[in-house]
């Protein structure tokens, strides 16, 4: 795939950079002691990055700054979205388990979108990081990234929010639901 593809136009550019500023000064509880002007700075500086926010933004993730990486001196964003994104629903874990369907397959798997969007999918800790920031899932679930040795056997990890309580499962990763989607992640 071509890089040209992942770029925004400055059109494009403002109008996310402009979304996203609403929503940091919205929900600053996601990021006490931030400041936007050098989120936007650093934004402005990773062009590859925006596209990244754009699919997250797009496909209903919501992606807010939630940290900073004291390491790297990256910002973190997640999905905040109130329910598990809605264009990123109905699809099983990974490529195995979508390839595995002998009927019925959906229509992508997880892993292939996460990868294809340029974001990493949330790991259980990062959910339960998320879940202290908010309610989120209350009525959806979103996929996790699955430990190896649980994905070797088959499965695949969810989680959501029930009872006031963070909940995780496990399922087939072919299966798929409608109300399961996956929350992603991304650094800039």
């Amino acid at each position: 795939m071509k890089n040209d593809k992942k770029k925004l136009s400055a059109a494009q550019q403002k109008e996310l950079i402009s979304i996203l500023k609403t929503r940091f000064e919205k929900n600053s509880n996601r990021h006490k002691g931030l400041d936007w002007s050098k989120v936007e700075a650093r934004l402005e500086a990773n062009p590859e990055k925006l596209w990244s926010l754009n699919e997250m933004e797009r496909t209903g993730g919501e992606p807010d700054v939630i940290g900073l990486d004291k390491k790297t001196g990256e910002y973190i964003f997640y999905d905040c979205s109130a329910e598990s994104p809605k264009d990123r629903r109905s699809y099983c874990y990974d490529r195995e388990a979508l390839d595995a369907r002998k009927e019925h397959k959906p229509a992508n798997s997880v892993m292939d979108v996460a990868a294809a969007m340029g974001v990493e999918l949330l790991t259980e800790e990062q959910y339960k990081e998320l879940q202290a920031l908010g309610k989120f899932d209350s009525k959806t679930s979103s996929w996790v990234l699955t430990p190896p040795e649980i994905r070797k056997h088959g499965g695949a990890i969810f989680c959501d929010f029930r009872y006031n309580h963070v909940f995780t499962y496990h399922n087939g990763a072919d299966s798929y639901y409608a109300a399961r989607g996956f929350r992603a992640s991304l650094k800039v």
